[in-house]
């Protein structure tokens, strides 16, 4: 297991970013993916060159000959993925979401999600993940992903979903992306109780003052932010959804309705991602709330430590707390 360092700066590839404050699991993918390909001897596990930054080298070494890494060349791992699914295989691939999103683009959507090929994108990096800038940030994946007809789009809170959704991703039909949390993974949701529902919301019944709408590791500060805007006498009640695509918008409507106003919180840019779902969901039921956007910025931004990245851009607890309380004043 990589050395946990505290997130004070850049880390290279192969580190993790200390988890503080709650425990954490260690490479909840490879777990989930072990326990699917046990029950089906179909899936096989493709790379593009990035096994041990993608929790995939468990599975190599468990099953060599289920194990495919197709170098550098995203395309290819699309296509090589497309190609196995026609012979009955259920292809998981690994690579940076902003890889897969930017350069297999049409490859996803034409040989995979057209002919609805059993391939299953699990892309790593997700949004403010990465500390290597625009290059490596995957902060309009959702957007791209959910665009595309015939397409599963899932985005994990923590260690709990991200297991969850590799070992359910198998009976999924069809073509899915997920993000991939991968190395330390925090556990927020208690594996015991909670379950990843497809098409389905999380509520978190608290007061009405404010509605958080969060998907994804945007969750988990969120619900650190929660405690301490109750401790100021804000209380407020979250809607959390790791399903992008199903998206439940009858369930958002009826959380919408019991509150006073709503702040939708995503590690993506504002446009096309979970904002635009609640907006367009709203609009269509006839229903306004205020409503206050927490996102990345429409820009490419910039390369730092995970901590450094989260509060420049708004997405910290510390931030989330300072502008909700600011919208409220």
């Amino acid at each position: 297991m990589p050395e946990t360092l505290a997130p004070s700066r850049t880390l290279a590839m192969s580190e993790s970013e200390a988890v503080v404050g709650r425990p954490a699991q260690f490479a909840p993918f490879a777990i989930g993916t072990l326990k699917a390909a046990e029950r089906h001897p179909e899936l096989v596990v493709l790379t593009a060159d990035l096994g041990k930054y993608t929790d995939v080298h468990d599975f190599r070494h468990k099953y060599p000959q289920r194990f495919f890494n197709v170098g550098m060349a995203e395309q290819a791992l699309v296509m090589a993925a497309a190609g196995l699914s026609k012979t009955g295989k259920v292809a998981y691939c690994t690579t940076y979401g902003t890889f897969a999103t930017r350069r297999a683009y049409d490859f996803l959507a034409i040989a995979c999600a057209h002919s609805d090929e059993n391939v299953k994108m699990f892309a790593g990096n997700p949004g403010l993940a990465s500390g290597y800038g625009g290059t490596h940030q995957a902060n309009e994946d959702l957007a791209l992903m959910r665009s595309i007809p015939n397409m599963t789009v899932l985005d994990p809170c923590d260690a709990t979903e991200m297991a969850q959704i590799a070992e359910m991703a198998v009976d999924i039909p069809g073509t899915v992306y997920s993000r991939l949390l991968r190395a330390n993974v925090p556990v927020v949701f208690d594996p015991a109780t909670h379950r990843v529902r497809i098409g389905k919301g999380h509520v978190v019944v608290g007061g009405s003052d404010v509605g958080f709408v969060s998907t994804g590791s945007m969750t988990e500060r969120v619900i650190d932010a929660q405690r301490e805007l109750a401790a100021s006498g804000i209380a407020s009640s979250l809607f959390h959804t790791a399903s992008i695509k199903p998206f439940d918008a009858a369930g958002l409507v009826e959380f919408a309705a019991s509150v006073k106003r709503l702040v939708v919180c995503e590690n993506h840019v504002a446009s096309g991602g979970l904002a635009s779902l609640v907006i367009d969901a709203l609009y269509e039921a006839g229903q306004h709330r205020p409503l206050l956007k927490i996102a990345i910025p429409d820009q490419f931004t910039e390369c730092g430590s995970h901590t450094y990245l989260l509060d420049k851009y708004g997405l910290s607890k510390a931030r989330i707390v300072e502008r909700v309380t600011a919208w409220l004043a």
